[in-house]
């Protein structure tokens, strides 16, 4: 599906994302297809605005009457700071990917990424974070994203790891303060040793490694076993390196693009209350990324 500006009139309901830069995002490639698919007069459009402009044009939007935006980064934690309301899912996040415009110029934020990760692991391998143990492999904006989400979601312990350890323990600490019932642990080097990635149930891969061929995290099929599920959250590629091994070992694997792919789908549902036409967008998605799935 290809959308066509001819279709543009002064009734048409204006989505969009905003970004500082912007250039990379995939959101209008699969919210246009998906928003035709359901027969709305929308469009959804992308926006480079800088972190210091972005509550003034968010201000500018909801007094436009703009039907919704997305954030990334590094608007989602300026968004979360200075909008007044906030859903539970921002709350928990520290973060704002989905801004709702409301009457008289009101902004309502929340995030979706959390749901997207949840959705993602339940398509994957049929079961979330509950009464999971959970390994996070880099601690930075969306390993500390990942481990709020699992807890929150009542996993039974998490481990936590990172190269610079002082981010780990840090991360740790928030942790233990907003989920004191979740037993924590930091490891101490990094790569972590093969018996602490062993014995998690489900490890999330969330550093930037694997975003350029040929990356490699010093992890071997001994940091793995069979009846382990392993995510990759980048989605630049089908399968990582950290996946060619862990499937070399017999664990299940799954790459980023199914969290990509459901925190859209949320996002839409929170702005028209629609059921959203999920495998539309996803082949728009896969499309763009890796040339197949139209």
């Amino acid at each position: 599906m290809i959308f066509s500006p001819s279709r543009i009139s002064p009734a048409t309901r204006i989505f969009a994302v905003l970004g500082h830069p912007v250039a990379h995002s995939l959101s209008p490639a699969m919210h246009n297809p998906t928003l035709e698919a359901m027969g709305m007069d929308a469009v959804y459009l992308a926006f480079d605005v800088p972190p210091e402009e972005l509550m003034d044009t968010l201000r500018r939007f909801a007094t436009l009457g703009l039907a919704g935006v997305n954030l990334t980064i590094p608007l989602k934690e300026v968004a979360f700071r200075n909008i007044a309301t906030l859903s539970d899912t921002a709350r928990l996040a520290g973060s704002v990917n989905t801004v709702v415009f409301h009457g008289e110029g009101r902004m309502e934020g929340h995030s979706t990424d959390g749901y997207g990760l949840r959705q993602a692991l339940v398509e994957a391998f049929g079961v979330g974070f509950q009464d999971r143990s959970v390994l996070v492999l880099g601690c930075g904006g969306a390993g500390r994203a990942a481990a709020l989400q699992a807890a929150s979601d009542g996993a039974s312990a998490i481990w936590l790891a990172n190269r610079t350890l002082d981010r780990a323990r840090s991360l740790a600490e928030e942790l233990t303060s907003r989920f004191p019932d979740v037993p924590l642990r930091v490891c101490e080097q990094w790569p972590p040793a093969p018996e602490e990635c062993t014995q998690a149930d489900l490890i999330l891969q969330s550093t930037s490694m694997g975003m350029k061929e040929g990356d490699q995290m010093g992890l071997t099929e001994a940091h793995f076993r069979a009846d382990q599920c392993v995510v990759d959250m980048t989605y630049v590629f089908k399968e990582t390196a950290v996946m060619r091994v862990a499937a070399a070992r017999g664990a299940r694997v799954a790459n980023g693009l199914g969290m990509l792919l459901h925190q859209g789908v949320r996002s839409l549902e929170i702005w028209t209350g629609n059921t959203i036409p999920v495998e539309v967008m996803r082949s728009a998605l896969t499309q763009n990324v890796y040339g197949e799935g139209a």
